[in-house]
C-alpha cells in the first residue's frame, strides 16, 4: 500500500526527492564567499537560504566556530578540505590536521585528503611513505569516526581518481576512501568515465560538479555555474543512479568571479534541473 502511495505521488507531483534517491548537495567554500559574505556564519546563512544540505569549510583551525556556523542553520558539516605534501625528505600536513580530525568526533564527518607533491615516475617505489602516512592518518581518525577521502587534484602527486584509488587500496583502512572531481577529472584527461566510476565505487565516498565547457583546458572553462557550460553533467549522475551511489556531491566553484548570492543560485537551479532530466530521461 505505501509502496503504490508513493508511485502515486510520484505520477501526481513528479517530486524527484520521491521517485529517485536525491543526493544530498553541498556547497564547498571555494564559491560561498565574497566581499560581503566573508565569516563562517555568513556562508553557512547563505547555504542554508539558497537550499543547499551543507557546507565543506578548508583548513585545519577555527574548526569549532565551523562546527557552531552549520548547528546554528542546522546545515551539515560537509567535507573539510585539506592536504599532505609528498616531499624528497618525507610526507608532511598541516600540524592542526590530527586536532581538527577529533574536533569533528561525531558528526559522521569526512576529511578531504589532496596529496599534494610531483607526480612520480614510478609509483610504486613512492608510494610507501605516502601510504604509511594514510594508515597513521587513517587510524588517528577511526577513533573518532572520521573518514578521509582523497581529492585527485591536478598536478599533484595524485591527480587522477586511479591515483587515489592506488593508495587506497594499499593503505586498506576502511575509512579511507576517494573523492570524483569533475572538474579535475576534465582537466587530466576527461576519458572513460564510467570506467572510472565503476572503479571507484566501492571505495567512492564523495564526488563534486560544477558546469564546464567540452574541450576547456583553463579553469575558467572548467569551473563554471552549473546552469552553464557545455559539457552534460547528466550522463555522470545517471551513472551514479546506475551504481545505487548515495554519498554526498558537492558544488565546486574555485575561480568563479561576482555575488557568492548570485553565483550559488544559478548553480543551485541547474541542480533543480539536472533531477528533472534524471527523473525523465
Amino acid at each position: 500500500m505505501k509502496l503504490c502511495l508513493l508511485l502515486s505521488l510520484c505520477g501526481l507531483v513528479g517530486l524527484s526527492s520521491l521517485c529517485q534517491a536525491e543526493w544530498p548537495f553541498f556547497a564547498m567554500d571555494t564559491g560561498t564567499r565574497d566581499a560581503e559574505v566573508r565569516s563562517y556564519e555568513q556562508q553557512a546563512a547563505l547555504v542554508k537560504e539558497l537550499g543547499f544540505s551543507g557546507i565543506g569549510y578548508t583548513g585545519a583551525t577555527r574548526i569549532p566556530e565551523m562546527l557552531a556556523a552549520v548547528k546554528q542553520h542546522g546545515i551539515s558539516f560537509a567535507p573539510l578540505y585539506n592536504g599532505i605534501e609528498v616531499r624528497d625528505n618525507g610526507v608532511t600536513h598541516n600540524p592542526n590536521l590530527e586536532k581538527a580530525i577529533t574536533e569533528a568526533s561525531g558528526r559522521e564527518a569526512i576529511v578531504w585528503l589532496y596529496v599534494g607533491g610531483r607526480r612520480p615516475a614510478n609509483p610504486q617505489a613512492a608510494d610507501t611513505p605516502v601510504v604509511a602516512k594514510l594508515q597513521a592518518l587513517a587510524d588517528h581518525a577511526a577513533k573518532s569516526g572520521v573518514r578521509l577521502a582523497l581529492y585527485p587534484h591536478a598536478g599533484a602527486y595524485a591527480d587522477r581518481v586511479q591515483d587515489c584509488i592506488r593508495l587506497v587500496k594499499a593503505a586498506s583502512r576502511r575509512n579511507l576512501g576517494v573523492t570524483f572531481n569533475l572538474c579535475h577529472f576534465l582537466k587530466v584527461d576527461g576519458k572513460n568515465l564510467n570506467t572510472l566510476l565503476e572503479e571507484a565505487a566501492p571505495h567512492l565516498f564523495v564526488v563534486t560538479i560544477n558546469g564546464a565547457d567540452m574541450g576547456g583546458t583553463a579553469w575558467n572553462t572548467l569551473i563554471q555555474p552549473l546552469d552553464t557550460g557545455t559539457y552534460d553533467v547528466l550522463p555522470l549522475l545517471q551513472k551514479l543512479k546506475t551504481l545505487r551511489w548515495k554519498g554526498p556531491i558537492g558544488l565546486q566553484h574555485y575561480g568563479i568571479r561576482g555575488s557568492a548570492r548570485e553565483n550559488l543560485g544559478r548553480s543551485m537551479k541547474g541542480w533543480k534541473k539536472l533531477l528533472e532530466r534524471l527523473d525523465t530521461e
